[in-house]
């Protein structure tokens, strides 16, 4: 016998994931997307009366758009061909499209090709599918987490439906590792394993409603469990909190920083500060440091937020805003959450006025719709001597030799005089400013008339 003669060696069969088990068959089985699948709803209803479409599924990690994929391969009369946006390009995508065009050429059959993870596809790669998907030479069902308004061509887009699966709630994440305890066939039933109340909610709460995180912890903390510890009586097995925790080690809240949830929780945050409520403004920060954001992201938005929404109110507040921005440069992570903190709580407590930004905006308009208004001649530089004698700056009032510092001028073009764009607010600073204005405005007016 040969040292390595492996002949008469059995190889076993590969036992796949607890999540790939436990994945439903049928749409009886789905949890949670009864709005799509449940009896009459639209997914359901086009599998059933075979008028198959094509169309794109998102939602969160986890939520059963691979499932619902597979349901339909199992019960639709279709060629299913799964591919995947990250391993294949247009090549592979013409050798599909040829293979199906043979398909129905031969037997009239046709081919369902489910493209997981389609926001990963370029433009190319996405345009070309567009002719194939609109002859019906495919059946594309693509599927992302990301919102398909920006990931998705917007041709390719108006050629599909895009159905909305909603996250799991906890209640349904603690019916299918239920089910996964409970299922002799392809779950762990013949493990007798028991989860009390609280392990299952800590189990469920990391899962971020995420089945498939959810199931993967529970495989790997059953197999945490030595044999015959933490029986509670004959045949049962207890896990514990504390092999949960292992089996999750750390598990960070669920954020994408290229995709829509970088905008949903930086958008949550900058409504928090704008609402004056710290708390609620120091939570969505957290989430978005815990998930890896970059940090001078966010401080470049508490600079541009502590002008645009505090502006003159608390003139303080842009100070604060560009020192937590240096501090975190100075400091770097972990440490720069703190300033960062700082900044935030300053930000959400101090006075609000968007009046400096309205009253830009107003500007702006004047300056789009004038043109280029001249400037009058007692407001230009006259650096030389021929531009003096043109009458450059001839009888402009320098406000210093006044006592009060103060020259009822015109500095508008004409055409424009007396326009205002700024209206201080009453809060905070902008009080003694909008006194001060009301005050020079008063004499202005005067001088004009």
């Amino acid at each position: 016998m040969e040292l390595f003669d492996d002949s008469s060696y059995k190889a076993r069969e590969p036992v796949p994931p607890l999540a790939d088990r436990m994945r439903p068959r049928t749409f009886d089985e789905l949890y949670g997307q009864d709005h799509l699948v449940g009896p009459g709803a639209p997914l359901r209803a086009m599998v059933e009366s075979d008028s198959l479409f094509s169309f794109i599924l998102w939602g969160p990690p986890g939520s059963g758009k691979t499932a619902i994929a597979h349901i339909i391969e199992n019960q639709a009369q279709v060629h299913f061909v799964t591919f995947s946006a990250v391993l294949s390009g247009v090549k592979e995508i013409r050798q599909v499209i040829a293979s199906a065009r043979t398909l129905f050429a031969k037997g009239g059959r046709r081919t369902l090709l489910f493209v997981d993870e389609i926001h990963r596809f370029n433009k190319a790669q996405q345009d070309a599918f567009l002719p194939h998907v609109e002859k019906g030479t495919i059946l594309l069902i693509g599927a992302t987490t990301e919102n398909p308004s920006f990931e998705v061509n917007s041709a390719l887009l108006s050629r599909v439906r895009v159905f909305t699966l909603k996250p799991l709630t906890e209640e349904h994440l603690i019916s299918i590792l239920n089910r996964a305890l409970s299922d002799d066939e392809r779950g762990l039933g013949r493990n007798a394993l028991r989860l009390e109340g609280e392990t299952l909610a800590r189990l469920c709460r990391a899962a971020q409603g995420d089945a498939r995180q959810a199931l993967n912890a529970l495989e790997i903390a059953a197999s945490l469990l030595p044999r015959h510890a933490g029986r509670k009586k004959e045949g049962e097995k207890t896990i514990t909190v504390e092999m949960i925790e292992k089996a999750l080690q750390h598990s960070s809240p669920i954020y994408d920083k290229g995709g829509e949830e970088h905008y949903n929780l930086i958008s949550a945050y900058i409504k928090s500060l704008r609402g004056s409520d710290p708390d609620a403004a120091l939570y969505w920060l957290a989430r978005m440091i815990e998930g890896g954001e970059d940090p001078l992201f966010l401080a470049r938005r508490m600079v541009v937020f502590a002008s645009e929404d505090v502006g003159n109110a608390d003139p303080v507040a842009l100070q604060v805003a560009v020192a937590a921005k240096e501090a975190v440069q100075f400091i770097g992570m972990p440490e720069g959450m703190l300033p960062l903190a700082q900044a935030t709580t300053y930000l959400a407590t101090a006075p609000k006025s968007n009046a400096s930004y309205m009253a830009y905006l107003s500007a702006k308009k004047d300056a789009m719709e004038n043109g280029s208004l001249p400037v009058p001649l007692h407001l230009r530089n006259a650096p030389t001597g021929l531009m003096k004698s043109l009458g450059y700056a001839k009888d402009y009032k320098y406000p210093h030799d006044r006592a009060d510092g103060f020259v009822p001028e015109d500095y508008f073009p004409e055409g424009l005089a007396g326009r205002i764009y700024y209206t201080p607010g009453g809060k905070g600073y902008e009080k003694v400013i909008l006194d001060r204005l009301r005050h020079w405005r008063e004499i202005r007016g005067k001088a004009r008339r």
